[in-house]
């Protein structure tokens, strides 16, 4: 069995809280290693090392920063296939899809790279007579990040990266179900040319979070998870007068209207509902069909793709659409769902309670389920499943079908599927919806757009990654400057008047 450990100052610790956490293999359900979970102590300790390296970091010119970015790109391109490997084996999720996970991430440090534009401040010549006035982006100095299993590789890189480009130290602290693939990027970075001690990871539980959120050292926050906790954390971080961003909980609407193309729509809610086995904030949940005869095409359609699915551990290479979920506890939560959607009255038209994989009996997978005739009272429409559960929702009019996704208290993201220009303009225009989809199922801007949604999916200001991760990452100081030259004596000096 393997022990993993804490990265602390380019070198592997071993854990001294006495603590640990099981590392799962979701394919067979077997204990495949150990992570420790570290101490207030351990964590304050990672935070020193940090902040004894940052002010050297901060030094140097953005152009030397960005070059440890480029060299972290080829370095992922690099050990690509290792890395999803890593990342499958304690994750679940397939080959691909691990990939594509460390592909999005990689994607953010080459816009990172770009660090010497997104931190040139801003200068006015002659603002006042004789006065000069300046600005600049200065890095905080130590900085955190907790994030989340589904994506331990894509979202420490929306993280770290701008954060390290801006020229500060990054604590991580992933979650201790899939430890390995952010020690490996640490390790990575440091290959790169980071200095030791600027990017450090601590394993742990809540006594960990609750350390990051007192140390007096630690500037800013950034957190992606469920909603309480992203509450918690929020909240606790502010209190403490911490910079803080935190990412929670969604349920993803997809309305398809009649004019809508009903296979591109089933097609795009078989990738978005199933893919990832449904553990991705950005999901497709909610299938909205506008009008019933909208509602009975789109099953038609839905139901022998659905009944296709290849579900199986990632060790099958690119013959399954989805893996194992991440815990048996997720699996348990998953199926007590389903059976409330029973119970509450929703139609269950594809079961996949009883699914089994011969050989792999002990492992954490669940079939695809397709529920109809769900209303928005339900608890399968209210709450995040997290799995691969599709819930449809008839609505009479778009009217109706807009109002289901704008009431609900998650925006994190919403999509549309329609040949009609105007209906897409007014949706996208009037949606509370943080990140929106015109016949694109899962609408996740690209690294130079920044991501984020809206209502109960977020807490703080500012998005991720693109230009609202450098505001996030510093801070502007603007400088109003006079020289003496040719003032008279006795001339005082006041703050300039536009005249």
């Amino acid at each position: 069995m393997q022990e993993l450990t804490h990265y602390i100052d380019g070198t592997h610790i071993k854990g001294t809280s006495g603590r640990f956490a099981n590392v799962m293999n979701p394919a067979t359900g077997e204990i495949q290693g150990k992570v420790p979970l570290a101490s207030k102590d351990e964590l304050y300790n990672a935070v020193s090392v940090a902040a004894k390296a940052q002010p050297a970091w901060g030094a140097v010119n953005p152009q030397r920063r960005a070059r440890v970015m480029m060299k972290f790109v080829d370095l992922l391109n690099r050990d690509m296939q290792k890395l999803a490997e890593t990342l499958s084996r304690e994750h679940g999720k397939t080959i691909p899809d691990a990939a594509g996970d460390v592909q999005r991430g990689l994607e953010v440090v080459e816009y990172c790279i770009g660090a010497p534009h997104l931190l040139k401040g801003e200068y006015t010549d002659s603002a006042g007579p004789g006065i000069d006035m300046y600005s600049m982006r200065q890095a905080l100095g130590v900085t955190a990040g907790i994030t989340p299993f589904n994506f331990p590789a894509m979202i420490p890189m929306w993280m770290f990266a701008p954060a390290i480009a801006c020229g500060n130290a990054f604590i991580l602290k992933p979650s201790e179900r899939d430890p390995s693939v952010p020690l490996m990027l640490a390790e990575l970075m440091e290959e790169a040319g980071l200095p030791k001690g600027i990017l450090q990871v601590v394993n742990g539980d809540k006594e960990a979070v609750d350390a990051i959120l007192e140390n007096d050292l630690i500037q800013s926050i950034g957190f992606v998870g469920s909603t309480p906790i992203a509450e918690y954390i929020y909240a606790n971080g502010c209190k403490n007068g911490k910079r803080v961003q935190c990412f929670g909980g969604a349920k993803n609407h997809m309305i398809i209207m009649p004019d809508a193309d009903m296979d591109q729509a089933a097609d795009a809610l078989v990738g978005a509902g199933y893919g990832a086995a449904g553990e991705r904030c950005m999901a497709i949940s909610v299938a909205v069909p506008v009008g019933d005869e909208t509602a009975d095409r789109l099953i038609e359609k839905l139901i022998p793709r659905i009944e296709k699915l290849k579900v199986g551990p990632y060790t099958s290479g690119n013959d399954v659409d989805y893996g194992p979920v991440v815990t048996a506890d997720a699996k348990k939560n998953i199926e007590r769902l389903v059976q409330t959607g029973i119970d509450q009255g929703a139609q269950l038209l594809v079961d996949g309670r009883n699914f089994s994989l011969q050989g792999y009996e002990d492992g954490f997978f669940v079939g695809p389920h397709l529920f109809d005739h769900a209303t928005k009272d339900m608890d399968i429409y209210t709450q995040e499943i997290f799995g691969p559960v599709l819930t449809q929702v008839r609505a009479k009019t778009y009217e109706e079908a807009i109002g289901l996704a704008m009431d609900h208290e998650y925006g994190n993201g919403t999509a549309i599927f329609t040949r009609d220009g105007d209906t897409a303009r007014d949706f996208a225009n009037r949606i509370n919806i943080g990140m929106v989809g015109i016949n694109v199922p899962i609408p996740v801007p690209l690294a130079y757009h920044t991501f984020g949604g809206w209502k109960k999916s977020v807490f703080g200001d500012l998005n991720q990654h693109g230009p609202d991760a450098f505001k996030f990452y510093t801070r502007t100081k603007t400088v109003t400057a006079r020289w003496p030259s040719g003032i008279k004596e006795g001339e005082e000096f006041s703050i300039p008047v536009m005249e």
